[in-house]
């Protein structure tokens, strides 16, 4: 039996604006993972079985060659990459990391995917190939993604990110906390994406001057996070939040989670991903942790997960 694991992540600044070229800044969630394990057996099928989404998928070659289906054709694009066949076995993935939050589940079970069947057949893929061929499936989630997502979750990194440009990763100064606090209401990223592309198509002037007052915080931030400065990344972020309101993607349950951050300390906080529901993030300091995730929870929050970001 072959095991494979990928991380989570989370957008510090940059969600929907990175969509119209503009650049973000996005950290892996080291905590979170999905785990992919495989089996080999004598039959001609290929078991997926999904835990999280109850469901299995019995893949057959026919199968195989036609199906749209994300999971199928993550390992249809895997084996053909590795100029492999299909192979009889039982490929079980199981998920840490809540479905339709902005934290890249999708990304994440389709990088096990791929790790897994590359490690079971003894052969090996680059970081980048990897990341290519887990942004091909994206598409089928999320219509025209960013690629964030995979390109986060495959190099499990934190990284600056703008779509067309080579990957940069990021120097981080000192390591930050944050809390991950999640609404409980799932999101979907194609709605969100496709409200701002609306908007955008309704008054481009007006959404381009968003995007780059988005693209310029990014820049501020990226600053402050190879500074060291953390109050001014947290002001960044709370900046980043107030234009995405202007873009129609939080919600009540959203902003109702950054007030109650800031207001229990947080040094900044922000929806984080598509919106609409799914997660924010706040910024604390290790003493601020405890104190404001309590206050998150007090808040609703129906999880909140604290992560450290670092350059490691």
């Amino acid at each position: 039996m072959t095991t494979a694991t990928a991380c989570a992540k989370c957008i510090l600044l940059g969600e929907h604006a990175v969509v119209y070229d503009r650049p973000a800044l996005a950290v892996p969630v080291s905590s979170l993972r999905v785990t992919a394990t495989l089996e080999s057996n004598n039959t001609p099928v290929l078991e997926l079985v999904a835990d999280d989404l109850g469901e299995t998928i019995l893949v057959t070659p026919d199968i195989l060659a036609r199906s749209a289906q994300a999971l199928v054709v993550i390992v249809r694009e895997t084996l053909h990459a590795l100029g492999q066949p299909l192979f009889g076995g039982r490929l079980v993935i199981s998920s840490k990391i809540p479905i339709a939050s902005g934290l890249g589940s999708g990304a994440a079970i389709s990088t096990a995917i791929v790790r897994v069947i590359t490690t079971h057949l003894g052969l090996t893929l680059s970081t980048d190939h990897i990341n290519q061929l887990v942004y091909k499936t994206e598409t089928l989630y999320h219509g025209t993604p960013s690629g964030i997502d995979n390109t986060v979750i495959a190099f499990e990194k934190p990284v600056y990110f703008k779509r067309g440009m080579p990957l940069e990763l990021l120097s981080i100064h000192n390591p930050f906390t944050l809390l991950i606090a999640d609404t409980g209401v799932a999101a979907s990223t194609r709605v969100s994406v496709g409200h701002v592309r609306e908007l955008h198509d309704a008054n481009p002037a007006l959404s381009e001057t968003r995007m780059d007052a988005v693209a310029a915080l990014v820049e501020r931030a990226r600053t402050a996070i190879e500074s060291g400065e953390s109050s001014a990344l947290g002001t960044a972020m709370d900046e980043n939040h107030a234009l995405l309101q202007q873009l129609e993607v939080s919600s009540p349950e959203l902003d109702r989670l950054v007030t109650a951050a800031r207001s229990a300390g947080a040094l900044g906080a922000k929806l984080s991903g598509g919106g609409m529901g799914g997660n924010m993030i706040a910024l604390v300091t290790p003493e601020q942790a405890s104190s404001v995730a309590a206050a998150l929870r007090q808040a609703g929050a129906v999880r909140v997960i604290e992560t450290t970001v670092s350059g490691s």
